[in-house]
C-alpha cells in the first residue's frame, strides 16, 4: 500500500488484471463440478478429465470475459474440445489395452442415485455403451442428451453445422437406446439385491450366487496387464458364479455407491483390490464390472463429485 493511500485510509484497489483473473477464477470454480462431468463421461477416465480441466483452465484464464455472453456455454464448449481431442488418442491407446478397458471408477454420494438420469449417465454400463460411438457423436449425445445444450451450441463446440448436429444426435440417440439397460430399479431393491450378492460372495455360496445372476450375466474385468485379471468377458451364470466363488476369503467386502450405482469395494490387507459394480435388471444381476488395474484405483477411497448444475453462482452474462 503506498504512503498516499495509508494516509488517506483507502485500500488501494487492485490491478485490472488481477480483478480480471479473481472474476475468471470464481466462474471456473462455480462451474467446475459441471465440467469435470462434462469430460468424464466423454473420456470415463478421471484422470484424463482433471487434464482436460486443467487445459481449460489456461485457456480461460486469457479470455477477455468482456466478449462473453454466457460463461457456462462457453466453458462447456472449451471443456468439450479439448476432450474431444484427448478422446481420439485414448481410442488409438485402447487399442493395444491388454484386456477388457473399463472406466476409471468414481465413489459417488448418495444423492447421485437420487438423480436418475445422471446416475445412468455416469454409470459403467453407459458408459461403455458411449465407448461405440465415435468421438463426435460421444460429445454431442453428451451434450444433447445429459446436459440440455442446444443444437447450435452443441455446433459451436463441435465444429459442426446445426444440421448435422441434429442427423449425428438422431442416429447416437437410436445407437445408445438399442443398447442401454431399459429397467428402472428402485434403490430399496437395489440395497437388498446388493446385500444378498455380497453376503453370497462373502460366504462362497454358489446356489445363492446362481439365484441371484442372470443366465446371460457377463463379468468384465479390467487389470490393465498389471494386475491378474480375465482378458476376455466372462458370460454365463455358471462361469460367473464359479469365478466369484474363488474370491479370497481374507477379502473384505464394503457396499457402496460408484458411478451412481450399487457396487463393492473389495479390500485385501486394507488396501483396495478390487472395485466391482453391479448392473440390475430384471431383478438379477446382468452385469459385472471388475476394476482391478491400481491405476484405475487412485481415487476410490474419496468422493467425486459429478453434477449437471453450476455451484454457487447462476449462470451469469458478462
Amino acid at each position: 500500500m503506498s504512503e498516499r493511500s495509508e494516509r488517506s485510509g483507502h485500500t488501494a484497489e487492485p490491478p485490472a488484471g488481477a480483478r480480471r483473473v479473481d472474476s475468471a477464477t470464481e466462474a471456473f470454480v462455480a462451474h467446475r463440478n459441471l465440467l469435470f462431468t462434462v469430460a468424464y463421461e466423454m473420456l470415463g477416465s478421471a484422470a484424463d478429465a482433471e487434464d482436460v480441466l486443467q487445459e481449460t483452465w489456461l485457456r480461460w484464464a486469457g479470455v477477455d470475459l468482456g466478449t462473453v455472453r454466457d460463461q457456462r456455454a462457453y466453458l462447456v464448449r472449451m471443456t468439450t474440445r479439448q476432450a474431444l481431442g484427448r478422446l481420439r488418442t485414448l481410442r488409438r491407446r485402447k487399442e493395444s489395452y491388454v484386456g477388457p478397458w473399463l472406466p476409471e471408477p468414481l465413489l459417488t454420494a448418495p444423492d447421485v442415485a437420487e438423480d436418475v438420469e445422471l446416475a445412468d449417465s455416469v454409470s459403467m454400463a453407459m458408459l461403455l455403451v458411449l465407448e461405440t460411438l465415435t468421438p463426435t457423436e460421444r460429445a454431442v449425445f453428451v451434450l444433447r442428451e445429459v446436459f440440455g445444450l442446444g443444437y447450435d451450441e452443441i455446433a459451436e463446440a463441435v465444429d459442426k453445422s446445426s444440421g448435422a448436429v441434429r442427423q449425428i444426435a438422431h442416429r447416437a440417440r437410436a445407437h445408445v437406446a438399442a443398447r442401454r439397460p431399459r429397467e428402472v430399479v428402485s434403490p430399496a431393491e437395489t440395497r437388498g439385491a446388493l446385500e444378498a450378492f455380497r453376503r453370497a460372495v462373502e460366504t462362497g455360496d454358489l446356489q445363492r450366487l446362481l439365484d441371484l445372476i442372470a443366465p446371460d450375466v457377463v463379468l468384465l474385468t479390467d487389470g490393465g496387464g498389471m494386475v491378474q485379471a480375465a482378458t476376455a468377458p466372462v458370460v454365463g451364470a455358471d462361469k460367473v458364479a464359479r469365478v466369484l466363488g474363488r474370491i479370497d476369503a481374507a477379502v473384505s467386502l464394503q457396499v457402496t455407491q460408484v458411478n451412481g450405482c450399487p457396487a463393492l469395494i473389495l479390500r485385501l490387507g486394507g488396501k483396495v483390490d478390487t472395485v466391482l459394480a453391479v448392473r440390475l435388471d430384471g431383478g438379477l444381476i446382468t452385469g459385472l464390472y471388475a476394476v482391478r488395474n491400481p491405476g484405475k484405483l487412485s481415487r476410490i477411497d474419496r468422493e467425486t463429485t459429478v453434477s449437471r448444475r453450476v455451484r454457487g453462482l447462476a449462470d451469469r452474462s458478462a
